[in-house]
């Protein structure tokens, strides 16, 4: 109506929300639809048009905000509250049963209630509303810290903006993808020549993790929720909270059930082991959870997984194929990787062509010959392997393959170091390991170079302007612009990158040179007791071993790579550049940087001041260790905003529970 007053029109928008929510969860949550899609439609356009007319009544949990709305610059984190553990898991009877015995004796109970449900190969999410409003919502992340993708995440159909009750929740879920709407999403994908997705967890993890939540809205994706974090709900057991979900109108998989035995449980896996096919979406098995809630607080946690829970998983699916080639792989430390180029065939949701055979005494062990049959399936579900060869259907005409002894990037003789399974080339020039240091160096976790992946490592390379990693800090826009797939804006972006990543801090450069045996934690270790590169590359064997935690193998491959003459030219161009050299030292004199040596802290809660990733930043840089749960042994619990179990935990085992103003003081920040 067009005279329609501000009043009249706010009272039709309520009533149009509730009834287009009220038919999104029949449709696709229950599968049951009362109207038909045209006459949804036509709800639909009613409610566009009265949030044109009236743009006062536009809100975010509005069902016409779900098709995402402008791309965002980046993604924010979300510290979990209550962690989001993973878990333990049992690949047979016997393991369930030892499963069901600890928990047993931990209760002091004869017998415990479970509540089985499938496992589904999806991303985990967390999902938080406020007085019954959806208001943000995560990736599980390293359980601690994830990104956060609330706008992805409304744009998913059976995600409530508005619960059927005001209450306030955190809940857990699976986001998946279909079999069929995988496949569907992988041949739309051939048709406009882009690249198809491995298999439908990462089309879904891919899908949710985009940057546009407009591209996220034409993803088929879907939901399943099976937990809660921080809550208030009136319930005391696991399958009282599933029922009282589906009565907030969150989606459920209608594919559990109580069981009183862990007998019970077991058929229940071994059914739906026998029936995962009859499934539309992937699962790998049945999670097995305590069903009382009081009981899961009492039975806790270990460092990485709840005690009341358990995962039975499937053995992965077996296929046979043929072996038309074997390749070699270089990597960027030099290894020669045998890698089995195989007939396509579909396993576990996926089409391989592919299987690494690791090494030369695996590839020995195994026998396999071009031409092999073999069987091959996806260890975790996720890399494909290669089981066993089936020699009794052998023509004779296969071929028995051999290790090179040059290097097929660049001709280099390759070297087996004593007691190692894997050939290497130590050419430092050599193009495969070239590229693959750069695409390491740009990585996340190390310089974080956004836009700068293999293929563009790769391309960069190829054109000459980068030989080594010190080269990318000499690129001008103008060199990058005439590329392919570059262009003035791309060129200008990456960049600006490249000039960003000159302010991160040692930890990372080191983690970035991709030197052997120095992951993320060693780089951290290292770059928090030297604190800058000239003293790290001055510092001796025994100067390297004496750092906690720094062994023999890690000392002589920093030695190794310092002394090579391209190291040296490579640090003084960086430093030219002015690339950080330095790690942020503590606050206070030079005695005072190791203030925490020795010093172990767990959190609970969450802090006002810092994040948890960045507090424990602090606490590594000034000696100290940082642990995931409490123990007898721990030094500290520092307490922030609604801790939760580890609190009392502590509390019975003595540990020193301190605030955080205490735990600044501590770490010599105050002021």
């Amino acid at each position: 109506m067009e005279n329609q007053s501000m009043e009249e029109a706010s009272l039709r928008a309520k009533e149009l929300r509730e009834a287009i929510a009220e038919h999104n969860y029949r449709y696709h949550t229950l599968d049951d639809p009362l109207i038909s899609d045209h006459e949804f439609d036509r709800l639909m356009r009613e409610l566009i048009e009265l949030e044109k007319r009236f743009p006062g009544l536009r809100s975010d949990d509005s069902p016409t905000g779900r098709v995402g709305g402008a791309p965002r610059p980046g993604f924010t984190t979300l510290e979990h509250r209550l962690p989001m553990l993973g878990l333990d898991n049992a690949f047979d009877i016997q393991e369930l049963r030892d499963f069901d015995s600890r928990v047993r004796r931990l209760a002091g109970l004869d017998a415990v209630d479970y509540i089985c449900e499938l496992k589904i190969d999806g991303l985990a999410v967390s999902l938080q509303y406020e007085e019954g409003r959806f208001i943000r919502g995560a990736t599980r992340g390293d359980g601690f810290t994830g990104e956060e993708i609330t706008h992805n995440l409304r744009t998913i159909r059976q995600v409530p903006l508005r619960l059927a009750e005001p209450v306030t929740l955190e809940v857990r879920g699976e986001v998946y993808i279909s079999r069929a709407d995988f496949e569907a999403l992988n041949r739309e994908r051939l048709e406009q020549e882009q690249p198809i997705f491995a298999n439908p967890r990462n089309a879904a993890a891919g899908s949710l993790r985009q940057l546009d939540p407009r591209i996220t809205a034409s993803r088929p994706l879907r939901l399943f929720l099976y937990g809660l974090g921080e809550h208030n709900l009136p319930v005391t057991t696991h399958s009282d909270m599933l029922a009282y979900l589906e009565q907030l109108h969150l989606p459920v998989s209608p594919h559990r059930m109580l069981c009183r035995t862990i007998k019970e449980a077991g058929d229940f896996c071994r059914t739906w082991e026998e029936r995962r096919s009859e499934l539309p979406y992937e699962i790998d098995g049945v999670v097995i959870k305590v069903d009382d809630l009081l009981l899961r607080e009492r039975l806790g946690n270990t460092a990485r997984s709840p005690r009341w829970s358990i995962a039975f998983k499937y053995p992965p699916e077996e296929k046979s194929t043929r072996v038309r080639d074997i390749l070699i792989n270089v990597g960027r430390t030099g290894a020669l990787t045998p890698v089995a180029v195989l007939e396509p065939v579909l396993i576990s949701g996926s089409t391989v062509q592919r299987a690494s055979l690791h090494n030369e005494d695996i590839l020995a062990e195994k026998g396999v010959r071009i031409g092999d049959m073999v069987v091959i399936r996806k260890a975790g579900e996720i890399i494909p392997e290669i089981v066993r060869v089936l020699e009794e259907k052998r023509s004779g005409a296969e071929k028995i393959f051999e290790m090179p002894k040059h290097c097929p990037s660049c001709g280099s003789p390759v070297i087996r170091p004593p007691g190692e399974a894997a050939r290497r080339c130590f050419n430092p020039s050599c193009p495969a390991q070239i590229v693959e240091r750069i695409a390491h160096f740009a990585s996340r976790r190390a310089m974080n170079i956004e836009g700068l992946g293999p293929a563009r490592a790769a391309l960069l390379w190829r054109e000459g302007l980068v030989k080594n990693l010190a080269d990318l800090y000499f690129l001008e826009e103008a060199q990058l612009e005439p590329l392919e797939g570059l262009g003035k804006k791309s060129a200008r972006e990456l960049v600006s990158e490249i000039k960003k990543s000159k302010s991160n801090p040692l930890h990372r450069l080191l983690f970035g040179f991709g030197i052997r045996f120095v992951g993320e934690r060693a780089a951290q270790l290292l770059a928090g007791h030297f604190f800058k590169m000239e003293k790290l590359r001055g510092a001796g064997f025994a100067e390297l071993t004496a750092v906690p935690e720094i062994g023999p193998e890690i000392a002589g491959a920093l030695l190794r790579f310092f002394e090579a003459p391209q190291t040296s030219e490579m640090l003084e161009r960086l430093n030219a550049a002015g690339v950080n050299f330095s790690e942020p030292a503590a606050k206070g004199t030079a005695g005072e940087e190791r203030m925490l040596e020795g010093k172990s802290f767990v959190f609970s809660g969450s802090l006002e001041r810092y994040t948890r990733n960045k507090a424990a930043e602090l606490i590594i840089r000034r000696g100290g260790r940082v642990l995931s749960s409490v123990s007898g042994k721990l030094d500290y619990l520092v307490v922030g905003d609604k801790p939760g179990g580890k609190l009392n935990r502590a509390r019975e085992l003595g540990v020193t529970v301190i605030d955080e103003a205490t735990f600044i003081e501590l770490l010599g920040e105050s002021g």
